[in-house]
């Protein structure tokens, strides 16, 4: 077994209201930032040990799908590192 860090992103859907990323956006526009748009995101790091890459993805893709994100109004990424 080798020890990863899968890092789980999770974000709203485009179309899904985001209240925070608004409040926020409009806060750095009036510090002077021009910004196209802005997105919240969660972003989870979980270290677990796997036989392989692949296997430490899927486990993150079915914490993901289970429990970190909903299906229905989030997207979200996995990346895995070798810890």
């Amino acid at each position: 077994m080798t020890a990863y860090t899968a890092t789980v992103t999770v974000r709203l859907k485009r179309g899904v209201l985001d209240p925070e990323a608004e409040t926020t956006q409009q806060a750095l526009e009036r510090l002077g930032f021009e910004l196209s748009d802005l997105r919240s995101a969660d972003r989870f790091e979980v270290d677990l040990d796997a036989a392989d890459a692949g296997e430490a993805a899927d486990r993150a893709d079915e914490m993901a799908e289970r429990l970190l994100a909903n299906p229905t109004i989030h997207d979200y990424d996995v990346a895995v590192a070798e810890r």
